[in-house]
């Protein structure tokens, strides 16, 4: 049997034009791109290509965009920049962040004494936005408010410009961890509120490794790394070339298709929705999934039985590749804390499907089929 893919907002299969446009970087042109020569030089204009490309994709200025290592570097970095160069002494965010937020969040709180507040859930997993703004209404000192554009887990997604227009209305810095909609969703970055975003390419079938982190122009931060003047003395360290190149150009392709691939993935989230409720029986889904919510993802709780609580090693030896949680924490298997936080239903066991352009009904009818036998 083939493997069947369905864990595609941990990681994506690399796009073969993708590395077609790396692979010159990785052979011909080394050259280092802080070298004065020629040969140095051809590599830096390669890199200030791709990003005069991703910020006309995002609508921003070229200045505004930085490359990084991925998405949890650049919330690191703006995370930090907001209570060490901002000033802020107290900061909001969501018991369901990813962990490169929630983890930088509660080490700022140890070491630097700064405050934390977590936002109330809606039953549905949403955040609630009226909480957001008493939170703010309450506090004396600057905020930074950091909430994630799009729910890894559950796909639940943030009304990006009413929560920037809140902070701006209590002057509080806006970072969100746009890591599930960069590359899935146009952006407009000139008339959006918000002074941080991040990207990783490999969300979009681009390379693993290299991300973005926006920073509007508006905004004066310190380095995060020290050690050199690349990044326009943003980011030491030698810039990761091919990735670079292979980020624009996921972006790129990503943009161009956005229509028709949104709504062929779309599709196959909803046909999956569908034939589970038809064939499995007592099985619910966390979130929004039909509102507000990722096309990519789908957040499945399948009644608890003793076959269901082996459930991601049944499909895995089955070869089909879901999760029950977000990849990076997949190792320690102490479940989802998003989940723990809105439904926490010992009944249930959560498990994530998401999709890529690769996906094919085909497979939801071969999963679907397995599942039957595994619940």
């Amino acid at each position: 049997m083939n493997r069947i893919y369905f864990d595609n907002a941990a990681t994506t299969q690399l796009d073969a034009e993708v590395l077609e446009a790396m692979m010159p970087y990785l052979t011909t042109h080394f050259g280092n791109p802080s070298s004065i020569y020629s040969y140095g030089r051809e590599s830096r204009l390669a890199i200030e290509n791709a990003r005069k490309t991703v910020a006309k994709i995002l609508n921003a200025h070229p200045a505004e965009i930085f490359f990084t290592s991925g998405g949890t570097e650049s919330s690191n970095t703006a995370i930090t920049a907001a209570v060490t160069d901002l000033g802020c002494t107290h900061i909001i965010t969501s018991p369901i962040e990813h962990h490169a937020t929630l983890h930088v969040v509660e080490h700022l709180q140890k070491s630097r004494q700064v405050a934390v507040s977590y936002v109330q859930l809606l039953a549905n997993g949403h955040v609630d936005l009226t909480h957001l703004e008493e939170l703010l209404a309450a506090n004396n000192g600057k905020s930074l408010v950091t909430l994630m554009h799009a729910n890894n887990e559950i796909g639940n997604m943030l009304d990006i410009h009413a929560t920037g227009n809140i902070c701006r209305k209590f002057a509080a810095v806006f970072h969100s961890d746009t890591v599930q909609t960069v590359g899935h969703f146009p952006f407009d970055l000139r008339n959006t509120p918000v002074d941080f975003i991040t990207g990783a390419g490999h969300k979009f079938h681009g390379p693993k490794g290299v991300g973005i982190l926006y920073v509007n122009e508006n905004i004066k931060i310190k380095p995060f790394v020290q050690g050199g003047s690349q990044e326009r003395n943003m980011r030491a360290g030698t810039e990761n070339l091919y990735g670079i190149v292979g980020f624009a150009k996921a972006l790129q392709l990503a943009t161009d298709n956005y229509e028709t691939q949104s709504g062929y993935i779309k599709d196959i989230k909803l046909y999956m929705m569908q034939q589970l409720q038809l064939h499995i029986p007592g099985v619910s889904f966390n979130g929004d999934p039909l509102g507000k919510s990722l096309y990519t993802v789908l957040n499945v709780s399948f009644p608890k039985t003793d076959k269901s609580e082996m459930l991601l090693f049944s499909l895995d030896i089955n070869h089909i590749c879901a999760s029950g949680g977000s990849a990076c924490t997949s190792g320690a298997d102490a479940g989802s804390h998003v989940i723990r936080a809105i439904y926490n239903d010992p009944d249930k066991v959560a498990v994530r499907f998401s999709f890529s352009k690769y996906n094919t009904r085909e497979e939801v009818d071969a999963v679907v089929e397995k599942l039957k036998e595994l619940v």
